[in-house]
């Protein structure tokens, strides 16, 4: 399908890899940039081996596969490079540069070059060169410490806050600035997005609460982290559960009149000492009824009440349909593009490719003759 989005036009090189390098790589290509995914010539071992339409970070984006322990191949990147607007990339610092292809050969080619690249840790500093997993980054940040049960370790919060949000949204942010500044500048740079720096930065808030002294390092202490009665997750009669954030005084108040929950001078809500007791009391009030018979009494009101729903009942729910959060293709429930654009809509281009199944049509689009890619895969530098 034609490329659209507020990106369109924009070419981008993809060093393929995981976790939060490929979901930049698709939230760049859901806003129409055409994003070129270079794997490895051999099996790279990477991630969870899977009938390709169902890795869906991979989506919106075509593939070539290229041997990068080759100097020719590294050649061939280069030239792909001095075509493009960005290169996005998340190996361990220095491994590009090992390569051939780090931001001083590649901005060499090309000074327009936005160079983003990901990292746990960053590109410096003591722990630079270590390996690591999101838990292990967002645990320096304080943001583990600060997620989970009160009596138990600290949850960890799925690999949303390191890797996706702290980590391949914050490379996008970087580069579609950088992109910016290119287009009045004339030059390009290097973002460094690393997923400490960037879980600290969605901590911000949080410090700030700290900071005032309004937020304790207890967890289950504090009114966002389930110490409150008022913003917690409850189970139902069903054994489902449900989620309320009555967090305001006039929110709350209403949580009160429509299921006629005692606290008739706001005391437990104003008072912290009387937050654990009325956890019990309004766990004890959910469990008189189902999880949909709650739904008939506080969803849409402004309590601000959900249901807590799974994965396989989220894309079904009435609000998400309207709003055609989830889509599906190739028998793939997925969700959308977002954010949402009024007059350049984003879209998902194609799904997820095969590694290297677009090699020649990618090369013939970008320039290379017939016989130069006959060359390159007489040369075994393309499959």
């Amino acid at each position: 399908m034609a490329a659209s989005g507020p990106l369109k036009g924009y070419k981008v090189i993809e060093l393929a890899g995981i976790g939060p390098n490929p979901f930049c790589g698709m939230m760049l290509a859901d806003m129409g940039a055409e994003v070129i995914r270079v794997d490895r010539l051999a099996d790279s071992g990477l991630g969870i081996k899977v009938d390709p339409k169902f890795s869906l970070l991979n989506r919106g984006r075509r593939s070539i596969a290229v041997d990068l322990k080759s100097p020719e191949g590294v050649a061939l990147v280069l030239d792909l490079v001095a075509k493009a607007d960005a290169l996005i990339e998340g190996f361990r610092p220095g491994v590009t540069e090992r390569l051939g292809l780090g931001p001083d050969a590649c901005l060499a080619r090309n000074p327009r070059l936005v160079y983003g690249r990901v990292t746990g840790w960053g590109q410096d500093g003591p722990l630079a060169k270590a390996a690591g997993h999101d838990i292990n980054y967002i645990s320096l940040t304080g943001a583990a410490y600060a997620i989970g049960d009160g009596q138990r370790p600290p949850s960890p919060p799925l690999n949303l806050v390191g890797d996706f949000g702290g980590g391949g949204m914050l490379l996008a942010l970087g580069v579609v600035a950088a992109l910016l500044d290119a287009q009045k500048s004339g030059q390009g740079q290097v973002v460094d997005a690393a997923m400490t720096d960037g879980a600290a930065t969605l901590m911000a808030a949080i410090y700030g609460l700290h900071g005032v002294g309004y937020w304790t390092d207890e967890r289950e202490g504090n009114v966002l982290d389930g110490g409150a009665h008022f913003y917690n997750a409850y189970e139902t009669k069903d054994g489902k559960y449900i989620s309320i954030a009555s967090i305001e005084s006039k929110f709350y108040q209403e949580f009160l009149e429509r299921t006629g929950y005692e606290d008739p001078e706001h005391g437990a809500h104003k008072d912290r000492t009387q937050w654990a007791p009325h956890r019990d009391k309004m766990a004890a009030l959910f469990k008189t009824k189902t999880r949909d018979e709650w739904c008939e009494v506080l969803e849409g009101t402004d309590v601000c009440f959900a249901p807590i729903l799974s994965l396989s009942e989220a894309p079904g729910h009435p609000h998400n349909v309207a709003r055609k959060t989830f889509v599906e293709i190739d028998g793939v429930t997925q969700p959308a593009p977002s954010p949402r654009f009024s007059r350049t809509p984003g879209a998902i281009q194609k799904g997820p490719s095969r590694d290297g199944a677009d090699t020649e049509a990618v090369l013939g689009d970008w320039g290379w003759s017939a016989e130069d890619i006959a060359g390159l895969r007489a040369g075994r530098v393309i499959p």
